[in-house]
């Protein structure tokens, strides 16, 4: 595989890493009144705006989540690593391409936002017109079939924790301390089953929204913490979520530095 290609991928790690890390630190502390917030990705992209050289750090991101999302499309559309074009390879390459589109816009708003034009008076507008076509036919049928795909791919990172399906990938096997090993393989599944936790709550209410034909079910990451915070022992369920997604950070740094290629 092209060097470039690699080295592009790398770079859209850690930055998926670090939206990851920052939303699990803020909601984490959030959990156990020690300030924060909970957050999602705008609000990481909202609180990097508020740092010293925020606009700096606003466009770093931009640049490292647009990585990230041409090494997706690069998987869906090239196929660099053989997947394949069975079922199973579609699919996979699909999932891949929407994940793609997902970080192209959380780059785009980061961008935006770096460049003083992620606020202004057409957002409104814009809310409205996209309410507007979720609450038609046409719209209700696409939430239904997004919360369906969100579903599954939460599903899928539970099978991926626990097939080790990222064994290969970091080259595990060949790693000689058994402890470092065993240390990896638990961040790794840690991480992995808390954002399927996510993805599948946020899922779960896509498909509700659709079967209710009420878009205003939907819910953001945000929102699905405080789904989480409103269950029994709410606070440290959401806490274990929250560290959850810092375990996944983790293994994305662990990804950035390790990933193997084929």
């Amino acid at each position: 595989m092209d060097k470039n290609i690699k080295t592009m991928a790398r770079t859209g790690f850690v930055a998926k890493g670090i939206v990851y890390g920052i939303i699990g630190i803020l909601t984490f502390k959030a959990a156990f009144d020690m300030g924060g917030q909970k957050a999602g990705q705008m609000q990481v992209l909202e609180w990097l705006e508020k740092q010293t050289f925020g606009n700096i750090l606003l466009v770093l991101m931009a640049l490292g989540l647009l990585c990230y999302a041409a090494w997706r499309f690069v998987q869906a559309v090239k196929d660099p690593e053989h997947i394949g074009d069975d079922k199973k390879g579609k699919a996979k390459r699909t999932g891949f391409f929407f994940s793609g589109l997902l970080y192209l816009g959380i780059a785009v708003m980061a961008a935006l936002k770096a460049f003083g034009s992620g606020k202004g008076s057409s957002g409104s507008s814009g809310s409205a017109q996209q309410s507007s076509f979720l609450a038609s036919e046409t719209g209700l049928w696409v939430l239904g079939i997004i919360g369906a795909g969100i579903i599954i791919a939460g599903i899928f990172q539970f099978v991926k924790a626990y097939k080790n399906d990222y064994y290969k990938k970091l080259g595990l096997a060949t790693l000689g301390d058994e402890k470092k090993r065993e240390s990896v393989k638990k961040t790794a599944e840690f991480g992995l089953s808390a954002r399927g936790v996510i993805l599948l709550i946020i899922g779960f209410f896509a498909v509700k929204a659709a079967v209710n034909s009420n878009p205003s079910e939907i819910k953001t990451t945000q929102e699905a913490f405080s789904f989480i915070q409103e269950s029994a022992y709410g606070p440290w369920l959401m806490g274990l979520v929250a560290a959850g997604l810092i375990a996944y950070a983790v293994y994305m740094f662990l990804m950035a530095k390790y990933r193997r290629f084929q």
